[in-house]
């Protein structure tokens, strides 16, 4: 099992940064980690993912060359960096764990809490 908490929401102005973290206790090294975000009235919309080694990431068509993620496996953390914001973009952010390699929320067993991230315009 592992469990996520995920950290580095805030408000930010259109074409702003923002980096957020992802800790696990666990066994973090063993799942596939994806970020995921879900904005008021709308489906959970994936995001991006990365393998357990780190080697391979699949971003969402939404935030590709926009976003870049890493994990630090000694570190039990994975983080998402991301750039030039968009108000589109504010949603509540979560990151999961998973052994599938899959952009569907419902493959992923463990679930932070979720982290908002408001982009204004």
């Amino acid at each position: 099992q592992v469990q996520l908490v995920e950290f580095g929401g805030g408000s930010v102005q259109a074409g702003g940064s923002l980096r957020l973290s992802c800790a696990a206790s666990g066994t973090f090294n063993r799942y596939n980690m994806g970020w995921f975000r879900q904005a008021p009235g709308k489906e959970r919309e994936f995001v991006v993912l990365i393998s357990v080694s780190g080697r391979d990431t699949y971003f969402g068509d939404s935030v590709k060359g926009r976003f870049t993620i890493s994990r630090d496996n000694p570190k039990n953390t994975v983080y998402l960096q991301m750039n030039s914001l968009k108000p589109e973009d504010t949603a509540v952010y979560y990151c999961a764990a998973g052994v599938n390699w899959s952009k569907e929320a419902s493959k992923y067993a463990y679930w932070g809490q979720g982290t908002q991230v408001t982009v204004s315009s």
